[in-house]
């Protein structure tokens, strides 16, 4: 035996390598090779010296001197492997190469999902909400009329009984979960003694019998009326009338005790498993299409809230003259159209019909494409301006949002409140909206649910990355009802008025939290839709 001059291994007899370091040994290439290797055999003892110059991985030179590669043979063996691969996935049927390229991508995801940014969200909550209005009379006897929403409970189904129904019409395969319990509510006018407001408004107490505090201000809580300085003109009500002498300010706060809970609409492993609603959630395999919508719920939502343009603030002036200014409008402009276009064409094939798939791809364009305005202008900007600027508030972008989604068909709606942090500290009024989203007709007949209450309806609010998802941060002031006239929406951006030289000011605040049963992560991601 021999030894190697390199790495002083062991090597045997005839030895062209050393197979511990790999490198060419010398004596392969000496005239006197074959009596060297005669010798070598009867002493069992072979001496070799280091090569001049390195020699390329796997080259060596045979007994004539001839070089020779002995790793070529692998090399091609290798690439016929992988060419042959190539070929058979090829010829695969389009399902099996769809299912390879999910594999696929739900590896990329999980990878990308560890490194993800992230939002932080409580998964129940108890607090006490307070908002704060104040009003400064600056000169002159002036008075202030406003009106606060009463908050409902609310649930992951609204008032529905019920949710899937069997086709034999003896039970629901989900219960309505309680997104938003109201526990009780109060108002305080200055340093008045708090006066306590029941649940819903009820039993209501109309104009005739209001409260007087003891600077002469009215507070009352009526039913939905008529009389727009009396009666509510959205939902039952608090309202109340001050009357403002020079330089005097009057402060109310409206007290709301409520418990939030988190829920999903949203079938999906990133769902954290303690947050309710995924079980019966949506996802893009078990979506219907564009024309299923008219199907569900007696396509009442799609007449409701489907309309391609809606909500008409007058006449402005643009670059080509004058047009009507709808803050919903999926017809009057060709940057919306570009935009349905470009998202429908990120759409899988196959997929082009999904209305799953074509909602969370706009959702996710958004997010990519719009940037988060902190000062945007007091009359919120349109879907189609929002798009053209690729900037909006939260109004905004749910106007972007609404004008894509209904130039498919599929209906939205506005859902009006207040947002803070995970931590409670932090609030500001704010917009977002639900979504409609039927589950396949496929879907619902393996399962031997009715189509017509085979859908979904879930909060979306892409400012915030909550997909399909409602969270304890989130507090539900009033959720939009059907209106074609947009006279309700108006009613609540603009809540009262105001006399002369009187200022208002509205803010937020939390003033006790008695319970918090931990937070969970919603990944800052988009979804991969193959």
């Amino acid at each position: 035996m021999g030894t190697c001059p390199y790495c002083r291994s062991v090597t045997l007899p005839g030895d062209t390598i050393c197979y511990d370091c790999g490198r060419v040994l010398a004596n392969i290439s000496s005239p006197n090779f074959a009596a060297e290797q005669q010798f070598n055999r009867g002493t069992l003892e072979s001496t070799y010296l280091k090569t001049k110059r390195p020699t390329k991985p796997g080259v060596v030179q045979t007994q004539s001197g001839k070089r020779r590669n002995i790793l070529k043979r692998r090399k091609n063996r290798f690439r016929s492997v992988v060419m042959l691969a190539l070929v058979a996935f090829i010829m695969l049927s389009p399902q099996a190469r769809e299912h390879i390229f999910k594999q696929y991508a739900g590896i990329s995801e999980y990878i990308q999902l560890a490194a993800a940014p992230y939002h932080l969200y409580p998964i129940e909550t108890t607090y006490t909400l307070d908002k704060t209005l104040t009003f400064f009379n600056e000169e002159g006897n002036s008075y202030a009329r406003e009106n606060i929403a009463i908050p409902k409970n609310i649930t992951s189904l609204y008032l529905q009984n019920t949710g899937f129904e069997y086709t034999d019409g003896t039970t629901a395969t989900e219960i309505p979960s309680t997104i938003q319990t109201i526990n009780s509510m109060q108002l305080k006018v200055n340093d008045d003694a708090p006066i306590s407001i029941p649940l819903d408004g009820l039993p209501s107490k109309p104009f005739a019998d209001r409260l007087i505090t003891g600077d002469g201000h009215a507070v009352w809580w009526p039913e939905v009326g008529p009389n727009v300085d009396e009666d509510c003109q959205i939902d039952n009500c608090v309202k109340f009338n001050l009357s403002l002498s020079p330089g005097e300010t009057a402060e109310i706060i409206f007290s709301v005790s409520l418990t939030s809970t988190a829920y999903s609409w949203w079938s999906s492993s990133r769902v954290d498993s303690r947050v309710q609603g995924s079980d019966n959630g949506i996802d893009i395999d078990s979506s219907g299409t564009f024309s299923d919508i008219s199907e569900r719920g007696g396509g009442s939502k799609l007449i409701q809230f489907g309309a391609k343009q809606w909500y008409n603030r007058g006449t402005m002036i643009g670059e080509d003259g004058p047009y009507q200014d709808y803050a919903i409008d999926a017809l009057q402009f060709d940057i919306v159209q570009n935009t349905v276009e470009t998202i429908a064409a990120d759409v899988p094939d196959g997929r082009s019909d999904n209305a799953y798939a074509f909602a969370r791809a706009t959702f996710d364009y958004l997010h990519k494409h719009v940037a988060y305005d902190k000062f945007a202008p007091d009359v919120a900007r349109s879907g189609p301006a929002c798009l053209a600027a690729s900037i909006g508030d939260c109004d905004e972008q749910t106007n972007a949002f609404f004008s894509i989604l209904r130039a498919k068909g599929i209906p939205g709606w506005y859902v009006f409140g207040a947002l803070t942090d995970s931590t409670f500290n932090e609030w500001e009024g704010h917009a977002w909206g639900y979504i409609l989203l039927p589950m396949s007709d496929s879907w619902c007949n393996e399962r031997n649910i009715e189509l017509d209450t085979c859908y979904v309806e879930g909060s979306v609010d892409v400012v915030n990355n909550k997909w399909l998802l409602h969270t304890p941060t989130a507090f539900i002031d009033w959720i939009e009802e059907a209106d074609p006239s947009s006279s309700l929406v108006k009613s609540y951006y603009k809540p009262g008025k105001r006399c002369c030289d009187v200022d208002r000011e509205r803010s937020y605040s939390t003033s006790e939290i008695t319970s918090n049963t931990g937070t969970f992560q919603i990944k800052k991601l988009a979804e991969n839709l193959w």
